[in-house]
């Protein structure tokens, strides 16, 4: 029994590696398009041209999906790290 349980382990735990990774290079363009959609308001604001009004939004559409995925990546991390918890748990107590 405990071969299928450390085997989950190690799924679960290369799987958490992943996502982490994934959450850090999802900051990483989170920050870029922030600021990009920082710039572009204001390039809209000062030059009021349709072309930057659209950039403006494309750049807000952007941010917004990525702080979505960011939401969605910390949200699985926190259910794998809970999964990996209760794999364990039980490893501990198969060893007992």
């Amino acid at each position: 029994m405990s071969f299928f349980v450390e085997r989950r382990l190690r799924l679960v735990g290369r799987r958490l590696a992943k996502v982490r990774e994934e959450l850090r290079i999802t900051d990483e363009h989170l920050l870029h398009f922030v600021d990009l959609t920082d710039d572009s308001r204001i390039r809209a604001m000062v030059s009021e041209t349709p072309q930057a009004d659209e950039d403006h939004r494309e750049a807000e559409r952007t941010s917004t999906a990525l702080t979505k995925h960011r939401v969605e990546l910390v949200s699985t991390i926190e259910k794998l790290e809970r999964e990996q918890d209760e794999l364990l748990d039980d490893l501990s107590a198969q060893r007992r």
